[in-house]
């Protein structure tokens, strides 16, 4: 069999897997599923009214033809970004992929569908509401990221690192743990689909169409087969890097979070 024709057969089924499964498994949250996010961010890392984390992550590709240095990103390889927003179970909420590696994740975020969604009130994000155990005046709903983005009433950055006092050095360490189930997420997703471990000898457009299918590949494994052990594992030791195995799989991953 050809090289093109295999080319065709592995875009053929990538875009059939996406088409299929992202009405199932990759559907915008309504308000509620909003609130059960926040919820499990703050049971499980004790930061309210979060609901998602947000990054994105460098997929090597092959040097694109006549591309100069567009694809070539800080880390000194040639890349797409995929830029996501994750939740508390490792699954993808929204995604936006296919940018050039060397785009910055703000400037991915505000051009993205994600930014102009979120700008324009699109995303049914719930009302503004009183932390926990507080009287205080209700509190916006918010994404966390990295202190690459710009501080808004939707996303909530840390403090800058000098100069902390004991209540910024707490608020940046719960938003550190919130913010570092995406970088989980990718981990796993990296290594689940062992084409990302190397670079991807594809078209950038052909590429985006593979990285869809994993997506979705990934939400649908968390939401119908993943298991008790494999959460546990993933959600220990508690370091800055994580090392765990995926249950049945067998599978030892590294990621940094």
């Amino acid at each position: 069999m050809g090289t093109s024709t295999i080319a065709g057969v592995v875009r053929a089924t990538c875009s059939a897997i996406w088409l299929r499964l992202k009405a199932s498994v990759l559907l915008h949250p309504t308000r509620q599923q909003w609130l059960d996010i926040a919820q499990g961010f703050l049971e499980r890392v004790q930061f309210p009214n979060c609901i998602g984390a947000l990054d994105g992550t460098h997929i090597r590709v092959k040097k694109p033809p006549n591309s100069g240095s567009q694809y070539y990103n800080y880390k000194q390889f040639f890349s797409v970004v995929l830029f996501a927003l994750a939740d508390t179970n490792y699954r993808f909420i929204i995604v936006d992929s296919g940018s050039n590696g060397s785009t910055a994740d703000a400037r991915i975020f505000r051009a993205s569908r994600m930014g102009c969604w979120l700008q324009s009130n699109q995303l049914d994000v719930p009302q503004p509401s009183n932390l926990p155990g507080s009287t205080g005046p209700p509190v916006p709903y918010v994404f966390v990221g990295d202190e690459g983005f710009a501080l808004s009433s939707q996303l909530m950055r840390p403090f800058p690192r000098r100069g902390l006092d004991a209540k910024r050095r707490t608020f940046n360490y719960r938003l550190s743990k919130a913010r570092r189930f995406v970088g989980c997420v990718f981990g796993i997703f990296t290594h689940k689909w062992r084409v990302f471990l190397s670079p991807i000898q594809l078209t950038p457009q052909n590429v985006n169409v593979v990285i869809k299918a994993c997506v979705v590949l990934n939400n649908y494994v968390r939401t119908y087969e993943a298991t008790p052990d494999e959460d546990t594992q993933v959600e220990s030791p508690p370091s800055v890097s994580d090392t765990f195995q995926l249950g049945r799989s067998g599978l030892r991953v590294r990621v940094v979070c």
